[in-house]
């Protein structure tokens, strides 16, 4: 795969240049490694291109997967979510709470954190809206990048998959 687009927010780009640049290198690479004609695997069963040959969503996660796994010390980082009762209206008692739920983040290293999304529209804004914002005050990040397919990839995916644009 190859970097179409950036887009840089309150100037992430430049101080990451600037600070992390060892990192912002090995991230270029593992982009680079990732051999999209190989996750063409996914065969569509949806009305507007039925039979058509798309890129799986899961394989490319799992490439991107390999392609960290290559650098050193790039791992997920999983946090337990703690849901407070705070807010229950008195007397409402529930029977289930906290019982293995959790966020993760793909890849982190050094205070950088990597969120790969080919996933549907949604899922990219809580990427970059909540997650991001709950491992930098965990303190797991002080930087983010969020990788997405840019249209005309996204458009050889199944429907709703978000894109850089």
């Amino acid at each position: 795969m190859n970097i179409a687009g950036i887009y840089s927010f309150n100037n992430g780009k430049e101080i990451i240049e600037e600070q992390k640049p060892d990192l912002l290198r090995e991230v270029k690479q593992a982009i680079a490694a990732v051999d999209s004609s190989s996750c063409r695997t996914k065969k569509s069963n949806e009305k507007t291109m039925k039979g058509k040959m798309l890129y799986s969503p899961a394989d490319i996660n799992k490439a991107f997967k390999d392609a960290f796994d290559q650098q050193e010390r790039w791992s997920p980082v999983r946090v337990p979510c703690k849901y407070s009762t705070d807010y229950y209206v008195e007397g409402y008692k529930t029977a289930r709470m906290n019982n293995g739920a959790f966020r993760e983040m793909d890849f982190v290293k050094d205070e950088v954190g990597v969120e790969v999304q080919f996933g549907k529209y949604a899922f990219m804004v809580y990427n970059v809206c909540a997650k991001m914002t709950i491992f930098k005050n965990l303190g797991h990040i002080r930087y983010g990048i969020e990788i997405v397919p840019i249209k005309e990839f996204a458009e050889e995916m199944s429907t709703g998959v978000s894109y850089f644009e």
